[in-house]
């Protein structure tokens, strides 16, 4: 669940980022009416709470995937869920950028899609990984949630298993796996934008 959902959400949220950031009031391509709209689809996505978001999408869910049970049914709501919350955290991401070197690059006669890979994301490469490992840190918590549902997975277990059962040895174990992978990411994302900064 949560490789395939950040994965989806991944691309979906930076393409949305990246939509954000070039039409907002001064950007490259700037476009008040698809920002707002971009925008609003982005606050109120964000504003559901997700337990309550696996519910309003479930006819959806049923519809793409044949089921509202499981592991497969999970990724609908996790993509959902979690994209506008990359996207927002890419936009914050790229503006940190220098405004100078946009100018620069368009001084030079580069075109928009040679700013946004050459300017954007090459500049704000650090901040997107740290970005890209709060997101996948918010994403195995809301893995375990879907397991409310049945969508399998470590939540599963430690509901079905550790609580229902009064297993509390399960859920402790599940607890400690998920709080590995916790670390683990957030260590390897630390290294990578340390890496990308002296690139």
């Amino acid at each position: 669940m949560t490789f395939f959902s950040s994965i989806i959400a991944g691309i979906l949220g930076l393409a949305t980022g990246i939509v954000l950031i070039i039409t907002q009031k001064g950007g490259i391509s700037e476009d008040s009416f698809i920002y707002n709209i971009v925008d609003k689809i982005v606050n109120v996505l964000r504003s559901i709470p997700f337990i309550i978001l696996l519910a309003v999408i479930a006819p959806l869910t049923r519809f793409l995937v044949g089921t509202i049970v499981g592991t497969t049914a999970a990724l609908v709501p996790l993509i959902i869920g979690i994209f506008p919350f990359y996207a927002r955290q890419v936009q914050n991401a790229l503006e940190q950028i220098d405004p100078e070197v946009v100018e620069a690059a368009q001084a030079m006669g580069s075109s928009s899609r040679e700013i946004i890979f050459r300017v954007y994301l090459r500049e704000g490469l650090p901040d997107i990984i740290r970005a890209s490992v709060l997101t996948i840190i918010s994403l195995i918590g809301l893995t375990t949630m879907a397991g409310a549902i049945g969508s399998g997975g470590l939540g599963d277990i430690a509901i079905t298993v550790g609580y229902n059962r009064f297993q509390n040895d399960v859920t402790f174990a599940a607890m400690i796996v998920i709080l590995i992978m916790v670390f683990l990411i957030q260590v390897i994302g630390d290294w990578l934008a340390r890496k990308t900064v002296h690139m």
